[in-house]
């Protein structure tokens, strides 16, 4: 392994202009002639648009326009659209409301977008959209998703009877409930996924220009993968042809699923800036992303879980209702659906599983992707089942995984995933170890006699990552492929260009993507540079999501790495006067083999441009090649983590005292990046279990809806981790990498709610677990105590 190569913790090439501040966010693009846009928002959560009157706004100074969802309309652009297709069980299409980017008759959130300001300056815009005035019939607001299916309940969209989206259904009814007929012991628990508010550091952001002379579009967006949003916004949007729009996403601060959506304010944007002739510039505050960013999660579950006489489980049964909001997001029907009832196996041979997915609009914020997308939702099941039935059958919880952990691999689940590798049963010994489970006792007596209630809980996760086949993809509703796509341009002097379709927003790809050609090609790493984000230099790609960046995008790069070497060998060949069968490259170095002939890379990237030796050859000049790469399966990372707290039943305070993670990512490139991918996705998952939630009145005005309210952790909620590795390569693509991003916001929430329910000896600990809930526990677990 080499300072720079693959194994190597490279510390990260972007930071430096991070953190000195010279980083080039879409709030930092400023145009020539820049207008500023600020939206008027619904103050009601269902309501309908009567009249909209802007004609003091339009008077006061600086206005250059206001415009409506009749000038949208006029205009001919389309509404945002869901991506992806999911079919009922009976076979039915799932019911699609219309979305304008500018309401058209009615509004159905509070923040819902009914106009737009543009101004001369963001004070004059926003001036302005104080004074359009808009009269609003309003209606009954539905937010709860049990009255939202009840006959009689408002409707929210007229294409939708009862508020449903879908009724959607995986696995073997009839085989499920053969096993549960047959069951010796059946534990059943009501499950709630708290609704979660992704608040990146970076709000979101975009700036809309026109070109007159070319008639043609650029758009910069806090994107996390701006080639769809060009296809989204051309194709079926209707805002420019798709040769006629470029979309750039430059530095992102942070997306964590928010920001892969096609949003109605980048849309309205870009439309705009050609109504007012100006570049139109949008800035979101937190108040707005709070209101209007997608949120995550929101799920309602009944699980029940069959075990026979040995304790081994036979049958898995999920009912669950998904709140997606006002409106289909661009991925949120797979998310309850695809995303997360296939990995309600776990790590378990379950041999019979169904689930039923009920998708329900509510007058809410619209419900999509958030880091992990329906994975840390069904672990989340799984994890507090398997834990409940190890503790109703007075097993060991460590026993009863081993007992049931899936041993032999490949492995098919009865939920379409076909796991291809893993050692379930190493990482769980590793962290046992790493965690002293086996001194548990002791600690729990030391912390009962100072007052206090230790638990311990397991989290043993499996994730499918690398999103991915695309035929896989596409049978079950994708509107996409998920392949991806690299360039390779290699310059006369040796120095190397990669052009990739990933998107990075903090995952470090600048140094990860760079350590690969850096090994594979035997340059320094300073010679790469990388190259992402722009519509007009990368031809297209797929961007970054569900722990791809390595699994795929990375994968696309060594199948364009072979055929630069491949062609490469040809040129040092011709140089050398041998067949390139006999040439060998290894370390920088190509060689003819059995002779002290040799040249380094640079030399041959030099001769390729220079190209004298080609006369007459099968060779063109140059250096650069491209490739697209589509992998035959997914990726499953899979690992555990233990979680030991302590709580303070006077105050209510869980402490977390102890965190062991011990993960299987398959091959990684830059452990110290991978590590800090895991504390992110822990930091997150513990702000679920233990603080954050959005929460609606039953008016649907967002109680929660600034940090005043909702409350993230802060360093004082999170331990130092304990952070180890096992290590199973992935078969299904060259690099056996299967992605680390989203383990953590996984594994965390089961793990920690595992721990206190243990502490407190009730399983009726919802999330997120704050003080004033576990206090109320505490107090009836010590009078309890007290009276015996």
């Amino acid at each position: 392994m080499s300072a720079t190569g693959i194994g190597a913790s490279v510390r990260r090439k972007e930071d430096l202009r991070f953190i000195t501040g010279r980083g080039q966010y879409t709030d930092d693009v400023n145009r020539a002639g820049q207008s500023y846009a600020v939206f008027v928002r619904s103050p009601h959560a269902h309501a309908v648009v009567l009249k909209i009157d802007a004609t003091t706004a339009r008077a006061m100074p600086g206005v250059l326009a206001v415009l409506t969802g009749e000038d949208i309309a006029a205009d001919k652009i389309g509404g945002l659209i869901c991506g992806w297709m999911i079919h009922s069980k009976d076979g039915s299409a799932m019911k699609a409301g219309g979305h304008p980017a500018l309401a058209q008759g009615k509004v159905r959130y509070v923040g819902d977008h009914v106009a737009v300001v543009i101004g001369e300056t963001f004070a004059q815009a926003r001036d302005a959209a104080e004074k359009v005035q808009v009269d609003y019939e309003v209606l009954t607001a539905v937010v709860d998703m049990n009255a939202a299916v009840k006959p009689g309940a408002p409707v929210i969209h007229d294409v939708a009877e009862n508020n449903t989206v879908y009724n959607w259904h995986l696995g073997d009814k009839a085989a499920t409930d053969a096993a549960f007929a047959k069951a010796k012991h059946v534990t059943k628990l009501d499950i709630v996924n708290n609704r979660l508010v992704p608040n990146a550091m970076e709000t979101r952001a975009a700036v809309g220009d026109y070109e007159p002379g070319t008639e043609s579009f650029t758009l910069y967006t806090t994107s996390q993968n701006p080639h769809v949003a060009r296809l989204v916004i051309s194709a079926f949007i209707g805002v420019a042809p798709e040769h006629k729009l470029r979309v750039i996403a430059p530095d992102v601060g942070g997306g964590f699923g928010s920001k892969i959506f096609i949003y109605a304010e980048e849309v309205v944007c870009v439309w705009a800036a050609k109504k007012v002739g100006r570049p139109v510039k949008w800035t979101a505050d937190r108040t707005e992303a709070f209101l209007c960013d997608a949120h995550g999660r929101d799920h309602i579950t009944h699980a029940e879980l069959a075990l026979d006489e040995n304790g081994r489980t036979t049958g898995l049964r999920v009912h669950t209702k998904a709140n997606l909001g006002a409106y289909l997001s661009t991925f949120s029907s797979s998310v309850p659906t695809y995303l997360y009832a296939p990995l309600l196996s776990g790590q378990y041979n379950i041999p019979a599983i169904y689930a039923e997915v009920d998708g329900i609009y509510t007058n809410t914020a619209p419900v999509d992707a958030y880091r992990g997308a329906g994975r840390p939702e069904a672990t989340f099941v799984v994890e507090r089942l398997i834990e409940v039935a190890a503790r109703e059958t007075h097993t060991d919880p460590v026993k009863f995984r081993q007992k049931n952990f899936i041993t032999s691999f490949p492995h098919q689940t009865p939920v379409i995933m076909a796991y291809d590798a893993g050692n379930y049963d190493a990482s769980l010994q590793k962290a046992l170890a790493m965690a002293d489970y086996k001194n548990i006792g002791k600690r729990k007596a030391a912390s009962e006699s100072a007052g206090k209630l230790r638990g311990i809980g397991i989290s043993a996760y499996i994730e499918a990552c690398g999103i991915a086949p695309s035929a896989a993809v596409g049978s079950l509703g994708a509107g996409v492929g998920l392949w991806e796509s690299a360039e390779v341009r290699v310059n006369p002097i040796g120095t190397v260009e990669i052009l990739t379709g990933s998107h990075s927003h903090g995952q470090g790809h600048e140094t990860t993507f760079a350590q690969l050609v850096s090994d594979r090609l035997g340059i320094p790493i300073d010679n790469v540079s990388i190259v992402h984000g722009d519509t007009d230099k990368v031809q297209m790609g797929m961007g970054t999501y569900g722990s791809r960046s390595g699994a795929v995008g990375m994968s696309a790069i060594v199948k364009a790495l072979d055929k630069v070497e491949a062609k490469a060998k040809k040129v040092a060949g011709f140089c050398m006067e041998a067949s390139d069968k006999d040439i060998e490259f290894k370390d920088g170095k190509f060689t003819v083999k059995g002779t002290d002939k040799s040249m380094d890379f640079g030399s041959v990237a030099l001769q390729a441009y220079i190209a004298h030796k080609f006369s007459g050859q099968d060779l063109e000049p140059g250096l650069k090649e491209s490739a697209f790469w589509d992998p035959t399966n997914f990726t499953f990372p899979a690992g555990v983590h233990i979680c030991e707290v302590e709580i303070d039943p006077e105050t209510g305070v869980t402490h977390i005292d102890r965190w062991t993670a011990v993960d299987d990512f398959g091959m990684v490139i830059n452990p110290m990046i991978v590590e800090g991918q895991v504390h992110g996705g822990i930091a997150q998952g513990i702000g679920q279990a233990l603080c954050e939630a959005a929460v609606y009145d039953s008016k649907g005005q967002l109680i929660t809806a600034s940090f005043m309210d909702y409350c993230m952790p802060r360093a004082d909620d999170l331990p130092s981790y304990n952070v180890g590795m096992t290590q199973t390569p992935c078969p299904s693509n060259p690099l056996g990498i299967k992605g680390c991003g989203e383990a953590g916001a996984i594994a965390a929430p089961p793990a920690l709610i595992n721990a206190i329910t243990d502490a407190l000896g009730t399983e009726n600990v919802p999330m997120p677990a704050t003080p004033q809930t576990v206090w109320r526990l505490a107090q009836k677990k010590v009078m309890k105590h007290a009276a015996q």
